[in-house]
């Protein structure tokens, strides 16, 4: 950088620069006329710095870490198929949980396989999946147990067609995976199985996703204090709180208006054992996910992760509800 860059004068006299000889002597060096003088630039006026703001600045408001519009979207075409399979033709409605079980299984075998170097094997895990939601919807609990059984066994004769190396933490993997998805998802087509099935999964779902919406509204307004900060850092106990009230809200209406022989108070205790059972699958997945390092199981729903990102408290809860239904109104 040169002088001449901020307006320094070109080297030469004092007095053709500063002003006249009597301010005082001349430094020492060569002279320069006055027409140098001329064609040198005046120095910057630098403005003098603003003074730093006395009030602190006003906490920035939380904001969701997805596109929520897309999530919205999702959601939205998501219900829409949901709906439409339910109440136009039950065996299309099996159709939709047995696709949701296979994506979900592919999702979380594929997860472990790229983080840990399990291999559970998908082929047996989605044939025997989809033929517990078949065996569950046309023979209840006992078909959905003796498809359960003999996905495990395939699970264990199919990984012996490979090295023995990890065989035993495969087919664990495996059984498990078994165990998650697939015979979870079954209850949901036992629920459909009665006579009033479709409101029975109606309010099976309306409750989740409530209970969920209440947790993720509360907590994000209202939310201070953490509820399980190791597994999954933005739940907070007020959230939970806010679960509990919504689904409990959810519960009476649906058992009132929805379900034939429900009473309100049996949607009470409904809703307060979803919004519990919500609550623990939301966090059993998510101890999975920090297991592997992931934030989402898959990105196949914009907005939402994969599938297994949407499954993760309904799975848990199926069972819950379709035992307290059979308990208050019975089997239909």
């Amino acid at each position: 950088m040169n002088d001449s860059s901020w307006g320094a004068p070109a080297r030469g006299g004092y007095a053709a620069a500063w002003g006249p000889s009597d301010q005082g002597p001349a430094p020492a060096g060569p002279a320069y006329d006055a027409q140098q003088a001329e064609q040198t630039r005046p120095m910057p006026i630098v403005p003098p710095e603003e003074p730093m703001p006395t009030q602190p600045t006003p906490p920035q408001k939380k904001r969701a870490g997805r596109n929520l519009r897309a999530a919205i979207g999702v959601g939205l075409g998501l219900g829409a198929v949901i709906i439409a399979s339910l109440f136009i033709w039950k065996a299309a409605f099996v159709g939709v949980i047995t696709v949701a079980v296979v994506v979900g299984l592919w999702e979380l075998t594929s997860r472990l396989e790229e983080r840990k170097g399990i291999k559970a094997p998908l082929v047996p895990l989605a044939v025997g999946g989809a033929a517990m939601i078949v065996a569950g919807y046309v023979r209840g609990a006992e078909g959905a147990w003796v498809a359960m059984a003999l996905t495990a066994l395939a699970v264990l004769v199919w990984r012996m067609t490979e090295s023995p190396e990890g065989y035993l933490k495969d087919v664990t993997a495996g059984i498990f995976a078994a165990f998650y998805v697939p015979f979870l998802a079954t209850f949901v087509a036992m629920m459909l199985a009665a006579d009033d099935g479709a409101q029975r999964v109606l309010t099976f779902l309306l409750l989740t996703v409530v209970s969920d919406t209440g947790a993720y509204a509360v907590g994000w307004r209202f939310g201070k204090h953490k509820l399980a900060p190791r597994i999954s850092p933005g739940k907070t106990r007020e959230g939970l709180g806010g679960a509990v009230a919504f689904a409990m809200a959810a519960g009476a209406l649906c058992m009132e208006f929805l379900v034939h022989g429900g009473t309100w108070w049996q949607g009470l205790v409904i809703g307060f054992v979803v919004a519990a059972s919500a609550t623990l699958g939301d966090l059993g997945e998510s101890m999975i996910k920090r297991d592997l390092g992931i934030k989402d199981m898959g990105t196949l729903l914009p907005g939402h992760g994969g599938i297994m990102d949407r499954l993760d408290s309904l799975l848990p809860t199926a069972p819950v509800v379709w035992l307290l239904l059979v308990i208050f109104v019975g089997t239909g």
